[in-house]
């Protein structure tokens, strides 16, 4: 996510650049085209107003689409992986859980990072504490059973 966010970053400043060069004044000697009405330079319209200005305002568009981007996504995908993290370290023995190949079990005994799950009578499993999840944790809850 972050680096789509980076990618984001840099395409709004290329499109800024490139809005930049449009703005450049016209060569010496050349005048700028005038409507009908105008009758002096002064109130010609200039390249700045015809493009729309540029500046800060060009960045608005950018900024309100990363803002939603953050809103919609990401924060809501930091908060899931940070309850599931919760729920891992909280692991306890007898706990059920489901690993991620989707096999059913409870847990018997837990070292470190590796955890001994019972599958079956006389069947015991060792797997990464990363793989499991709370069996019934729906919705993202993680509440143990």
């Amino acid at each position: 996510m972050k680096k789509l966010l980076i990618v984001l970053v840099i395409l709004s400043g290329l499109t800024f650049a490139q809005s930049e060069s449009r703005l450049e004044p016209a060569p010496a000697g050349q005048e700028i085209a005038t409507t009908e009405t105008a009758t002096t330079s002064e109130e010609a319209a200039s390249p700045a107003t015809c493009l729309g200005g540029g500046g800060i305002m060009s960045f608005l568009p950018m900024i309100a689409i990363i803002g939603i981007f953050y809103f919609l996504m990401i924060r809501p995908q930091q908060k899931q992986s940070k309850m599931l993290r919760q729920m891992r370290e909280a692991l306890s023995l007898n706990d059920r859980v489901v690993t991620a190949g989707g096999i059913h079990g409870i847990i018997t005994n837990i070292k470190a990072d590796i955890i001994t799950v019972k599958i079956a009578d006389g069947v015991k499993i060792d797997v990464d504490r990363s793989s499991l999840q709370v069996e019934g944790a729906e919705g993202g809850s993680c509440a143990v059973k």
